[in-house]
């Protein structure tokens, strides 16, 4: 006979967004079941955390031991590296301008999933259970999961932080707008010899973004390099010199000579939006809620931002965080956020696949507006942080405080 346990709220998955939301859901002083095996330690990319999802994390105690491991970004750079006939000019935005010291902090996902997996298991409010879920039912009043190792656990609500392949999404009955992308991403770290200077550059090419992002020391930094999939694979298998090589004149040797460190790997990019982001007692976060292309350092930022909000519906519905008054609220509090974020994302990424001449006539005057009204820059620099804070940065200080 299987055993059976009941717990008020159960959390499935243990990536960054999970474990955040263990955490935070634990802070409440509300007991929570987490499912999901140990974290990642062998994910090479990094997370360009921006300020408000640092200050969240300062609020759950983790804020100093991801700072000791991780490099503000300062300034980020958009440059246009395609060789098309219309081409926008160079446009940097800098955290300066906007009187913040930096923008975020990048930080390695191995460190990420580490630190937040420490503060989870010490927590003693989290039970956790290091498994897989192989089958979800929902009920009107509970939602019931079983484990690989055979455990039966019921909950009043379910969080789903299980990734863009989410079983929890189709047992909620939620369906998802996908698209495959002709992109694949290569992703890396290098050492180079000149110093990032803690400036981070998205160089945007004809098939996708090659991202620079800092890393601590100032002569590291991490790469996301997006190029169609039939030419990701036989570039992660050159030898490291051959690879340099290439990585080096993608770059145009802004950073100097690079060198490739070990471990590289290729990840398909994906569009994936799913029509609802809570339903049947069960509320979706991350990847579970949202999925696309690395760009503008928005992915996991918006992660956080679900978890932020979770906490919120929780605490307003303690008494039944699973019922249908508090997965509406969840559902108006998250559209607009990920709706916009993701179609931002999106039209970016499809003005640099397109060979459209007025799209590329459009994207470029879109870019010279930013690089020559610094009104306009510091908007668009205040958004990228953090939704509403353009808006509110034109009203009064007294006001600005009101709607913050």
């Amino acid at each position: 006979m299987s055993a059976s346990e009941h717990s008020t709220i159960v959390i499935v998955g243990t990536g960054p967004a999970g474990l955040a939301a263990a955490l935070a859901v634990s802070q409440l002083g509300q007991a929570v079941t987490l499912v999901g095996p140990e974290p990642r330690q062998d994910d090479r990319r990094t997370t360009a955390l921006m300020r408000p999802a640092i200050e969240f994390l300062d609020r759950l105690g983790v804020g100093e031991e991801l700072r000791a491991i991780s490099a503000p970004l300062t300034t980020m750079r958009i440059v246009d590296a395609t060789t098309r006939l219309i081409r926008s000019p160079t446009v940097s935005f800098r955290a300066s301008e906007i009187d913040e010291e930096f923008f975020g902090l990048n930080i390695p996902n191995a460190s990420l999933n580490s630190i937040l997996g420490a503060d989870v298991a010490s927590s003693p409010l989290v039970t956790w259970h290091k498994q897989m879920v192989s089958d979800w039912s929902t009920h009107p009043n509970r939602v019931e999961i079983r484990l690989n190792d055979d455990r039966e656990i019921t909950a009043d609500f379910a969080v789903a932080a299980d990734g863009r392949n989410s079983l929890a999404r189709d047992a909620a009955g939620i369906s998802v707008r996908t698209k495959s992308l002709p992109q694949s991403a290569l992703v890396l770290n290098f050492g180079h010899v000149r110093h990032h200077g803690f400036v981070s550059t998205e160089l945007h090419t004809e098939m996708g973004p090659c991202t620079q992002v800092p890393l601590p020391g100032g002569y590291r930094s991490s790469l996301v390099w997006v190029m169609r999939p039939e030419e990701a694979e036989p570039l992660a298998a050159l030898d490291d010199e051959t690879l340099s090589r290439r990585l080096e004149e993608r770059q145009q040797s802004y950073l100097g000579k690079v060198t490739v460190e070990p471990g590289r790997q290729v990840y398909p990019l994906t569009f994936i939006q799913p029509t609802a982001f809570a339903a049947r007692r069960i509320a979706l976060i991350g990847e579970a809620a949202h999925v696309f292309p690395p760009i503008t350092a928005q992915g996991l930022n918006l992660g956080m931002r679900d978890v932020k909000d979770l906490v919120d519906v929780i605490s307003k519905y303690a008494q039944d965080p699973g019922s249908d008054a508090a997965l509406s609220a969840f559902n108006a509090k998250r559209r607009p956020d990920i709706v916009a974020r993701s179609s931002a994302v999106n039209i970016v990424n499809t003005s640099l696949l397109s060979s459209f001449l007025p799209l590329q006539l459009m994207r470029s005057a879109g870019l010279t507006m930013l690089d020559s009204v610094p009104m306009l820059r510091a908007f668009f620099m205040r958004e990228g942080m953090s939704p509403g804070s353009g808006f509110s940065a034109f009203l009064p200080t007294r006001l600005r405080r009101v709607v913050s």
